[in-house]
């Protein structure tokens, strides 16, 4: 099996990113069920040893954002792929609709509440990026938001220009101040999307999960895709790029996930501090004093 190369994921404004002619599904990167979980459980364990030597740095932090469609695998990459995380330095936010506090503020200020702290890695399950694909196929959104109308552009498309400025300003201050971004963007047809609904309806503990708004929204399908589009286009940059994942393919996905995250995480110039001789030799002293 060929090496893994996360350059035909990668989307950093050099070229264009089009739905329409982005593939959903690849050759699968595993041979069978045993090989898919052994390569995650490896790439488990770099990760695990990666995030120990940030954490023991404290120089860098690490931030994941995931967006995708509903039933693309969001939920299931994230429980897989972090599994051997260490919990106390691994911190998960799900975004939801903005609730009444949130928009008391700039669409940016919830999202400021939960970046990770340096040697931590942080993980935005939807994110700050659903205010220019959410509130694009449905402005009339923006109306909760309580923005003085006149600072609301005239022409709609020039808000969402202003908007995509803020994100990439936004991200490129943390990436300069040591936080480091990786965008994932879930890549699911929307046929392979209907039958992961239908199979809920068939499971009595995942009916919950779908909504009559869930089913709605299926109808902006179309917006939707442009939407991303134009989003990944413009906030896709060589220091926070967007990785797009074939996602039809759950195993797969994660598998690619798994993949780039421990490839960017043992790329980041952490190391270990080191403990001079002396106090190494004076602390081993103590201990055996301590137990005589």
């Amino acid at each position: 099996m060929m090496a893994f190369s996360s350059k035909p994921f990668r989307f950093d404004n050099k070229t264009p990113f089009k739905s329409a002619q982005t593939p959903t599904r690849v050759e699968p990167l595993y041979k069978d069920a045993d090989d898919l979980n052994q390569q995650l459980d490896a790439l488990a364990a770099r990760m695990d040893q990666a995030q120990n030597r940030m954490h023991a740095d404290e120089k860098y932090g690490f931030l994941v954002v995931f967006q995708a469609m509903d039933a693309a695998g969001k939920d299931s990459s994230i429980r897989r792929v972090f599994k051997g995380v260490n919990p106390s330095r691994f911190r998960m936010a799900a975004f939801k609709k903005p609730e009444d506090t949130d928009l008391k503020h700039d669409f940016l200020w919830r999202f400021w509440q939960e970046l990770p702290e340096r040697g931590n890695i942080g993980v935005f399950n939807r994110s700050y990026y659903e205010e220019v694909l959410a509130l694009r196929v449905h402005p009339d959104r923006l109306d909760d938001q309580s923005i003085p109308e006149n600072l609301v552009p005239k022409n709609i498309d020039t808000l969402w220009k202003q908007r995509f400025g803020d994100i990439v300003h936004f991200e490129d201050y943390l990436f300069r101040n040591g936080f480091p971004i990786v965008k994932f963007y879930l890549h699911v047809d929307k046929q392979e999307q209907g039958k992961r609904l239908l199979a809920r309806l068939d499971d009595v503990e995942k009916q919950w999960k779908l909504s009559p708004s869930d089913l709605k929204e299926r109808e902006f399908w179309s917006d939707y895709m442009q939407a991303y589009e134009d989003t990944i286009n413009a906030t896709a940059t060589k220091q926070n790029p967007w990785y797009v994942i074939p996602s039809d393919d759950r195993q797969n996905q994660q598998l690619i996930i798994a993949n780039i995250l421990t490839e960017l995480l043992e790329a980041l110039p952490t190391s270990f501090p080191e403990t001079d001789k002396k106090t190494v030799t004076e602390q081993r002293k103590l201990i055996k004093k301590q137990d005589s």
